[in-house]
């Protein structure tokens, strides 16, 4: 049962003419339905067969076409006989393991279409975000090949002398348009940064190579005068509506009052719990499995991140987080006099871990007060009192010095099953996701009908036809239009109803055999016609105005 040609039939693929051989056609991973309703093995050979025993099933088939014999395997599974699918396309309702879905305690709830919905609108609002440039002079029309610079932060004002608490270097951020691909990117500028030596592009090809979900991807690094002063800019990924943890979770200046010193004999405050001051431990542990992820890939690549802080750590929906930054100090540290410009990393690397512990902490706490020396204590307490040994543990380990080198892996054992609490919601939220864009697959499709139908009816003209759009084949298009949008009730009054109008453009896009009734609007004509003499309508005049805008006409 050997096919004497790759491929299928010519007559079934759409991109062959007769006059050439059949190419390969990929197989699809999408698995046909019918396969699953079908026997194991073919018990009736189909018209045109080899008269041969097909083995396991299958059928070695020819075709002529043009004077050329074509052989093939036909793998098609014969269907069984009552199996209907329908013709035509429709919505269907939720599959069960997301219409019964329930968030669990302490979960952040993904459940809300709007709420997704309007999250991406957002996104969009910002990504397309520009900026007058006579209001802001300082923001350069262009920098290298970026155009469109948005500030993603206040801009520091032109004499300021103070550097950052982060860098040492006055810095800057912008969201910026590639020219090259069109994309938004998102521009880190270190001010005052003259580049002296190359070497340490080596680091930053290092980092262009990392591609991970709970990294912002460093793209490119370049120096520029477009600011009006010697520059080192860093391009990274644009994550919209990202905020960072600091703006998230340490912005309440009353959450500290539980470290505050108090004058003698004042007593303390109530504790903070749980859900009453402090965070979930769940949320708490989700952070955890991700900042410790982006730190094995990390350290696994040979490098440091040296940007673990809650200032750099962005977050974006509910619970995503992505390391931002990194690579920056890698660039402004860089020392000429090292042979070896890896020879550090190791020392960073346990500093890494030191910085975790110290974001745990103040996520435990819910104050960045709780990781200063004099407050180590009672911060620990705190943890002990509302949240497992485990964190507990966790935290511990991160800040206590050791006799040796340790690992990010070496906490694994710590996370434990919780790793897999964060695996099952991630799963969760990826089916529903997959709910909504198969809706939104189904509206696109609407759409294109829509507009399709939207460039025939009611044109003034066409081919200097000024009557064009109200003959022929255009006027049972008119008809349909009216019967879609423009039916009344009894009364006379406007009847809306999207179901209706729904309904109708799936049976138009699938041809459906089903009658329809066309009235004109003087109600002195009726025209019955099916859904697919509509179609063919439709797509006949389509092309036609396709090949008068292609000049073929």
């Amino acid at each position: 049962g050997m096919s004497l040609s790759a491929g299928s039939s010519p007559l079934h693929s759409p991109k062959i003419t007769p006059h050439t051989s059949p190419a390969p056609r990929r197989r699809s991973h999408t698995p046909n339905p019918a396969n699953y309703m079908v026997p194991t093995s073919a018990s009736a050979s189909v018209a045109n067969a080899v008269s041969q025993p097909p083995s396991t099933g299958q059928v070695i088939q020819k075709e002529t076409v043009g004077g050329t014999t074509y052989f093939y395997t036909d793998t098609t599974p014969a269907p069984l006989t009552g199996m209907v699918f329908p013709n035509y396309h429709i919505y269907h309702p939720a599959a069960p393991h997301v219409a019964y879905m329930q968030p669990k305690a302490n979960a952040p709830s993904f459940f809300m279409a709007d709420e997704l919905r309007q999250e991406l609108i957002n996104r969009h609002l910002i990504t397309m975000a520009q900026v007058d440039q006579a209001d802001i002079p300082a923001v350069p029309a262009e920098v290298d090949s970026y155009h469109s610079l948005f500030p993603l932060e206040p801009l520091p004002p032109p004499n300021r002398i103070q550097k950052t608490s982060n860098f040492g270097y006055i810095t800057s951020c912008y969201k910026a348009v590639n020219s090259k691909d069109d994309l938004p990117y998102c521009l880190r500028r270190i001010h005052g940064f003259r580049l002296v030596n190359t070497k340490c592009m080596v680091l930053v090809d290092m980092w262009k190579k990392i591609q991970h979900s709970n990294i912002v991807t460093l793209r490119e690094v370049f120096t520029t005068k477009a600011f009006g002063e010697h520059s080192l800019v860093f391009a990274y990924d644009f994550h919209a509506g990202g905020e960072t943890m600091m703006s998230r979770h340490f912005n309440d200046p009353s959450a500290d009052a539980y470290f505050t010193k108090r004058k003698w004999g004042q007593h303390d405050g109530p504790l903070p719990r749980q859900h009453a001051g402090l965070l979930p431990e769940s949320l708490i542990w989700a952070y955890i499995v991700q900042l410790s992820s982006a730190l094995r890939t990390i350290h696994t690549a040979g490098l440091a991140c040296r940007v673990m802080d809650p200032t750099k750590i962005l977050v974006t929906g509910k619970t995503r987080l992505r390391v931002n930054c990194v690579g920056i100090f890698d660039v402004l540290t860089f020392d000429n006099s090292q042979n070896n410009p890896l020879a550090l990393m190791a020392q960073f690397q346990q500093a890494d871990l030191i910085s975790l512990g110290k974001v745990v902490l103040a996520l435990a706490c819910n104050s960045l007060s709780g990781i200063q020396r004099e407050n180590l204590q009672k911060a620990m307490e705190l943890v002990t009192i509302n949240y497992s040994s485990d964190l507990k543990n966790l935290i511990l380990y991160l800040l206590t010095d050791q006799n040796r080198l340790r690992s990010v892996n070496d906490i694994m054992p710590m996370i434990g099953a919780r790793f897999y609490t964060q695996l099952d919601a991630a799963q969760m939220r990826n089916d529903v996701i997959e709910e909504d864009l198969a809706k939104e697959v189904q509206n696109g499709r609407l759409f294109r009908l829509l507009a399709k139908l939207g460039t025939i009816n009611e044109r003034p003209e066409f081919q200097k036809d000024p009557t064009w759009s109200e003959t022929g084949d255009r006027y049972l298009l008119k008809l349909f239009r009216d019967h879609l949008f423009h039916q009344v009730t009894e009364a006379g009054t406007p009847w809306i109803d999207l179901s209706h109008i729904i309904s109708c453009l799936n049976k138009l896009d699938a041809g459906v055999p089903e009658k329809i009734s066309l009235i004109s609007r003087d109600e002195k004509s009726v025209l019955v016609v099916t859904y697919s003499d509509l179609k063919r309508c439709f797509e006949n005049t389509f092309q036609e105005l396709i090949a008068a805008a292609n000049g073929q006409l």
